[in-house]
């Protein structure tokens, strides 16, 4: 029986892994880790019976201990926890699903002890591709993409030869403001930016695809997944959201992935490659489509697209900075303090202020994460104070 464990276990990844394993019936989770939804944490450890658990801090320890009967789990907290649930000695394959910077380098730690890593935290590459390849390198371990497009991206390479293709194109939905004018866009409520039109995620995420900032991250963790160059990263808007992404190879065909638009394909398919097993998942009717749309972004209305493009081509550590930014500006956004056209302004004026520096440590990427946060948090003072 294979054994897994799980960062950010009570989130819309976390769960659908869990079901995943459920249904596939021959995978043992042998830690978990979650964040402050500690009764629904409860209740995945006392369903999979973890051998090690991590939570964010010791109140939240105490009040796991509280809710456990049936389950007597070791429980850690912090990063030190996360790293422990990472790095568990009798787990093959660790699924980081946590949101943002905070799954940096428990990610990081399980690459380099060989862990098969199911990524849906595609923030860890944004911040530290560079570092993150070496150490698959270094240790033989294997990267496997959750995010449906690179799951998509994955699946439409194998076999294919690297020279042989020319350009990889990732699809996005366009949000939930594909239609909306800049103006109505900026001055957007919180409750229209999370009213995501196909898929059913959290606020940071949602939020992330209504300034596709998601699809632009998504570009930069398709360099470090595939090895290509920004110029041959096509973003292109499908709103139906039924062909996750595409490959063109160099004499016009065009490979696309197609599914209904549920991660738990892509999750399956990361913990059990390089097989594929039956699912649970309805299979896509092709009859039922009346069309698929594609147009391209517009760059006026999505600035964040843009932004991460640039970054990607700066290289070094302008990556991290505008992943930082946009994580505390996005945050600000869903508290209420800055309105959702300041979030691109934000992330802008800092990667704009930003020295780089090479990428090729934990303390460089770590530097310019906390400086990023930092003028972040000020940039956000001043927009509350001139709203």
């Amino acid at each position: 029986m294979r054994s897994i464990s799980i960062l950010g276990s009570t989130g819309s990844i976390g769960c659908n892994t869990l079901k995943v394993v459920e249904h596939l019936g021959d995978i043992r989770v042998v830690a978990m880790a979650a964040g402050r939804n500690i009764k629904l944490f409860a209740e995945q450890v006392e369903s999979f019976r973890p051998e090690l658990v991590a939570v964010a801090d010791e109140q939240a320890v105490e009040e796991l201990r509280g809710l456990l009967t049936n389950a007597s789990p070791e429980i850690l907290h912090g990063e030190d926890g996360l790293i422990a649930v990472a790095t568990h000695e009798k787990a093959c394959t660790l699924v980081s699903a946590t949101v943002g910077a905070v799954g940096f380098v428990p990610t990081l730690r399980a690459i380099e002890a060989g862990k098969r890593v199911a990524l849906a935290n595609k923030e860890t590459l944004v911040m530290a591709g560079e570092l993150m390849t070496k150490a698959a390198t270094a240790s033989g371990a294997e990267i496997l993409p959750v995010d449906s497009e690179h799951n998509a991206i994955h699946q439409c390479l194998r076999g294919e030869k690297h020279a042989e293709v020319k350009r990889l194109i990732l699809t996005a939905s366009g949000g939930p403001f594909r239609t909306k004018s800049k103006i109505e866009i900026e001055n957007a409520t919180l409750e229209e930016a999370l009213n995501h039109p196909n898929w059913k995620m959290g606020d940071k995420i949602t939020i992330d695809s209504a300034t596709l900032m998601n699809k632009g991250l998504e570009v930069i963790e398709a360099h470090w997944l595939f090895g290509f160059g920004a110029d041959q990263i096509d973003v292109i808007v499908h709103p139906q959201s039924i062909v996750h992404s595409m490959v063109e190879m160099i004499d016009g065909s065009l490979i696309a992935q197609l599914g209904v638009t549920d991660m738990k394909h892509a999750i399956q398919y990361a913990i059990t490659y390089p097989d594929r097993k039956p699912n649970v998942l309805d299979a896509l009717d092709l009859t039922t489509l009346s069309r698929l749309d594609f147009e391209p972004p517009d760059l006026d209305k999505f600035p964040c697209l843009a932004l991460a493009y640039r970054a990607l081509r700066t290289g070094g550590t302008m990556p991290a900075v505008l992943n930082a930014a946009n994580e505390v500006a996005v945050r600000s956004f869903l508290d209420n303090k800055i309105a959702f056209g300041d979030i691109a302004t934000i992330v802008s004026d800092i990667c704009d202020a930003h020295l780089v520096v090479p990428a090729d440590s934990l303390s460089s990427v770590l530097n310019a994460d906390a400086w990023a946060r930092e003028r972040a948090i000020i940039k956000v003072s001043e927009s509350a104070a001139a709203a």
